[in-house]
């Protein structure tokens, strides 16, 4: 089955991150859903419209627990990753969808615009998950991530609270 790569970049959460823990094969696993819109501007003069295209977006792991702790509603981020399609039968008629997992996000809001997008939302983690209070470590880059801010608001807490200017 061949995977298409889909970025969504400039997207805003339609909603708080849902954290929730699954059963893996090497035992449970984070895994967490986020609905991300992209508007996208078509034409132009009178005739320019807007164009909202909305993605649910899966993640696993700590990329998951780190969103849930992160983001909320309203938050800014760009979203790589990958479509697979996910064709069923159900009742002799197939049902048509596609899934949509997250490789690489990056938080666009700087940690004092998320802290006030949590705190005016009275965020926290859903369907009962604690917050990991684990610090997150500072996300790897990918091949091909030249140029890119990738840095995480957990990165950048681990640099404020040590005194360390952020790097870029």
């Amino acid at each position: 089955m061949a995977f298409v790569r889909v970025e969504q970049r400039n997207a805003h959460l339609a909603g708080a991150v849902r954290l929730h823990t699954v059963e893996g094969r090497d035992g449970p696993v984070s895994k967490a859903t986020l609905t991300a819109i992209s508007n996208t501007r078509r034409g132009s003069g009178e005739n320019r419209g807007e164009e909202a295209t909305a993605i649910q977006w899966t993640l696993w792991g700590k990329q998951a627990e780190n969103a849930a702790q992160y983001l909320g509603k309203g938050s800014h981020v760009n979203v790589v990753g990958r479509v697979q399609n996910n064709n069923y039968d159900k009742d002799g008629e197939t049902v048509y969808s596609m899934a949509f997992t997250a490789e690489e996000i990056d938080y666009l809001d700087t940690k004092a615009e998320g802290e006030a997008l949590r705190a005016k939302q009275g965020n926290g983690p859903n369907e009962g998950q604690p917050v990991p209070q684990a610090k997150p470590a500072a996300p790897a880059k990918a091949k091909g991530a030249k140029g890119r801010k990738a840095a995480a608001p957990a990165a950048q807490a681990a640099l404020d609270e040590q005194g360390d200017p952020i790097p870029f």
